[in-house]
């Protein structure tokens, strides 16, 4: 049991949010983490580097195994999604930040188009 309230909240989130929105929180949870990797590398911090790095590509890894292979566009994903995994990769070996703000521009384009198909889906499913 989550005693923290704000934990709580987060995980009831979660729990009933629908795939629609999980997907956006995934969206957002790994920008967060790369963002949080990019200021690690900047003050040098190799563990909490890897560590955010390593979380952000569980999450594109998450991404990847939801797509439904029978449409051509989730093949166009998953190159994405394999070459920003390769971004990531990179630059938490050579500890370089030009990757992630490549990666960062490239999911907060996916989340963007993410976010304007819910809208398009909802308004035209009322």
């Amino acid at each position: 049991m989550v005693n923290n309230p704000y934990m709580q909240y987060k995980q009831t989130s979660i729990l009933t949010a629908s795939s629609e929105n999980l997907t956006l929180m995934l969206y957002d949870e790994c920008l967060k983490q790369i963002r949080i990797a990019k200021k690690y590398i900047e003050e040098k911090d190799i563990e909490k580097k890897n560590s955010a790095l390593q979380k952000a590509q569980d999450i594109i890894t998450e991404l990847m195994s939801t797509l439904d292979m029978s449409y051509e566009i989730s093949f166009n994903l998953m190159r994405l999604y394999e070459f920003v995994c390769r971004l990531l990769v990179h630059a938490n070996i050579h500890n370089t930040t030009k990757e992630l703000d490549d990666a960062l521009d490239l999911i907060t384009e996916l989340r963007e188009a993410w976010a304007e198909a819910i809208i398009i889906h909802r308004r035209d499913s009322n």
